[in-house]
């Protein structure tokens, strides 16, 4: 029988896969048996991801997907954007010859990506970007509060990876953040990841018929926003 933790961490990532549709109901007895885990188990995993403010719980209702606003997807993006720029700052400080190698190599394969039209590789050279800072910089906390905040996001992300041109906008910012990390000045890189998120707060708040409607079929395979 799966354990807590476990199915914890399966429950989670069908969530963040997007198994589930916002404020659709999660029924224990169905959801035990599909992880072939105890109802204690899964409560205990239902309360966690609560914390975590992946699902909601009601009284007498139990457990549903949380649906983020618009508005409250901002408000978060605008957290991220300062803890992602400590990151930044923390990675040009401590990246070693490795890592810059590294990050070079995945700048030019995000720029190949975006010209070729390969939006789902950019979408995933995206976060290892994203994830290679974090590991860089070794802020276990930043790294705690960007995963949960991420977590929050994923449906504003996915739906703001269709907006017509955004690989093309977003390109530029990440090639800006790997320049002042490789460069090793932490206020570049600072600047440059809170200019990058700034970005995507904007794109974020913008109505989505005011952008041109221009996506190619491949667009819909993107699911990353920044």
């Amino acid at each position: 029988m799966t354990e807590g933790p476990e199915v914890r961490e399966q429950l989670r990532d069908a969530i963040l896969r997007g198994d589930y549709a916002p404020r659709q109901r999660l029924i224990e007895a169905e959801l035990a048996s599909e992880f072939g885990a105890s109802r204690f188990a899964l409560r205990n995993a239902l309360i966690a991801l609560a914390a975590e403010g992946l699902i909601e719980l009601q009284p007498n209702r139990g457990a549903r997907i949380r649906e983020i606003s618009v508005e409250e997807a901002v408000e978060i993006t605008e957290i991220r954007r300062a803890v992602e720029g400590l990151v930044a700052a923390r990675a040009a400080e401590r990246a070693t010859d490795a890592d810059i190698e590294f990050l070079r190599g995945l700048g030019d394969d995000m720029r190949r990506s975006v010209d070729e039209g390969e939006l789902l590789r950019y979408s995933d050279l995206n976060a290892t970007l994203h994830s290679t800072l974090r590991e860089i910089a070794q802020h276990t906390t930043a790294t705690r509060m960007l995963l949960q905040l991420n977590g929050q996001m994923v449906r504003h992300q996915f739906r703001l990876s269709l907006r017509p041109g955004r690989p093309t906008q977003s390109l530029p910012e990440h090639l800006a953040i790997i320049d002042a990390v490789v460069s090793r000045d932490p206020a570049a890189a600072e600047a440059a990841m809170q200019a990058h998120v700034s970005s995507v707060i904007r794109t974020l708040s913008a109505p989505e018929d005011a952008e041109p409607r221009r996506a190619s079929a491949r667009s819909d395979q993107a699911s990353t926003p920044s």
